[in-house]
């Protein structure tokens, strides 16, 4: 036991990582840790200079789940509502997530990783749906996760069966998106962190979104919203930046501006321009 606290925030380079920091208990989230969580992602998203945010767990384990052996007082619906609040957080950042898996991800640490936009796991890393084995049904989002992710029956057998799977399997039914070797994990995920940090902010959050909406609707639905996009997009400073970038054969330097933002100073100044022609 130590006097640290639960939930470690680090900003670095526009990147921001949370980190799970219970290794006693295998990262097992306490209800009061959900609340810290939800608020940091809500602070997290609410901040422009946060660019990519990458969570992950401490002392080799991702997350183990709730931690149920930590009894508080409150009606079980109330505290549900706090899980509810974490998954809509984090389904909604703007800016693109990565887990970083090292060791376990059950229970509800496998959907708070299956959560973020991206999985990275070492061939060591284990994944189970634990919750029947607790006599409990799935939260945390699985029950939407999974069917979305590997369809119903693949969904249904990792849910009803509460295996554990390894990272080479959990790669194959595209749960991970790579398993990298655990001495390489940490780099890794700094340049693909960099990477996504680096992108067109606005235009990474507007994708993230029409790929989350598409997934569960329908074509005329992701038209009409990816022609509203690209009017948002095409206010940036972005765009602009990209094609010249492009014509001057150097890399883009996205900022997320909006290039409307002088317009007013520009329309005065024309205006004053215009009374003194007169």
């Amino acid at each position: 036991m130590t006097d640290e606290p639960d939930l470690l925030v680090d900003d670095r380079n526009d990147i921001r990582t949370l980190t799970l920091n219970r290794p006693h208990r295998k990262n097992a989230v306490t209800w009061d840790m959900w609340a810290r969580l939800r608020d940091a992602l809500i602070a997290a998203g609410d901040d422009p200079g946060v660019r990519a945010l990458v969570l992950t767990g401490a002392g080799g384990a991702f997350c183990s789940g709730a931690d149920v052996s930590v009894l508080t007082a409150g009606h079980p619906a109330r505290k549900m509502r706090l899980l509810t609040q974490v998954a809509s957080q984090l389904q909604e950042l703007p800016m693109p997530a990565i887990a970083k898996v090292r060791g376990v991800a059950v229970g509800a640490g496998w959907n708070l990783a299956l959560g973020c936009d991206f999985i990275v796991a070492t061939p060591e890393s284990t994944f189970a749906q634990i919750f029947t084995r607790r006599g409990l049904s799935l939260d945390l989002g699985g029950s939407w996760l999974l069917p979305n992710l590997v369809g119903l029956h693949q969904a249904k057998r990792l849910a009803l069966l509460a295996e554990t799977i390894d990272a080479n399997q959990a790669r194959e039914l595209n749960l991970v998106t790579w398993v990298v070797p655990g001495e390489e994990i940490d780099l890794f995920v700094d340049d693909l962190a960099t990477r996504l940090a680096s992108g067109p902010p606005v235009a990474l959050a507007q994708t993230k979104a029409l790929l989350n909406e598409g997934a569960s609707g329908s074509l005329r639905d992701a038209l009409g919203a990816e022609a509203r996009a690209q009017g948002v997009n095409f206010a940036t400073v972005d765009a602009p930046e990209a094609f010249s970038a492009f014509t001057e054969k150097r890399e883009p330097r996205f900022s997320g501006g909006w290039a409307l933002d002088d317009l007013p100073s520009k329309t005065m100044a024309g205006s004053r321009a215009g009374e003194n022609n007169a």
